[in-house]
């Protein structure tokens, strides 16, 4: 079994490592570019605000915003994807439900930043994980959850502050909850073939 998982993690570390490589691009081409590529992130309810949808998990404030959301979406990714069936298809459904949840309800400004994705993720891992039976991937998400800056619930309240997309995260982590428990089935066994990446 974990020689399994191993094998399973090699063949996903590639595209794990052309995500995070492109969040790097983006990233550069913003500070190098004379634009401001964090305007096409999302605006809740206004209709140019929905290509931040698609746009905004790459789109970061500053290097510390990245640099905060690089390491804990790598750990989550590979998690996902070792544990998953289709876990690209996972990542673009919480992507996808969740920033229509943000554009929805979300308060006016711009949002951007791959912490919709995280708070995602570990919704997403810890309901699909405890609906399975597979405790190990939902814990996992736990932790990693609470060492991400120990804002696993606080993260989701408006006390976090002005500058930081809480209702990102909420809207992201309930895509992510209802998505991990109404896409798996109860006792659903694990992963035995190779995931599809």
């Amino acid at each position: 079994m974990a020689e399994s998982t191993i094998e399973k993690l090699k063949l996903s570390s590639a595209r794990i490592g052309s995500f995070g490589a492109l969040l790097w691009l983006v990233f550069i081409a913003d500070w190098i570019l004379p634009i401001d590529l964090r305007r096409w992130g999302i605006i809740p309810r206004e209709l140019g605000g929905l290509w931040g949808i698609l746009f905004s998990p790459f789109l970061h404030g500053d290097l510390s915003h990245l640099l905060s959301n690089f390491l804990p979406l790598m750990i989550l990714l590979a998690i996902l994807l070792v544990t998953q069936k289709q876990g690209w298809l996972i990542v673009m459904q919480i992507v996808l439900l969740g920033g229509l949840l943000l554009w929805i309800f979300g308060r006016p400004a711009v949002h951007v930043g791959a912490s919709g994705l995280i708070y995602g993720l570990i919704a997403y891992l810890m309901a699909a994980g405890f609906r399975q039976g597979r405790f190990g991937p939902a814990l996992a998400a736990l932790l990693v959850g609470f060492l991400y800056g120990g804002t696993l619930l606080s993260g989701v309240l408006p006390s976090v502050g002005e500058q930081v997309s809480w209702d990102g995260h909420l809207t992201s982590a309930i895509a992510g909850g209802l998505l991990g428990y109404f896409s798996t089935s109860l006792g659903q066994a694990p992963v035995t073939q190779e995931p599809v990446i």
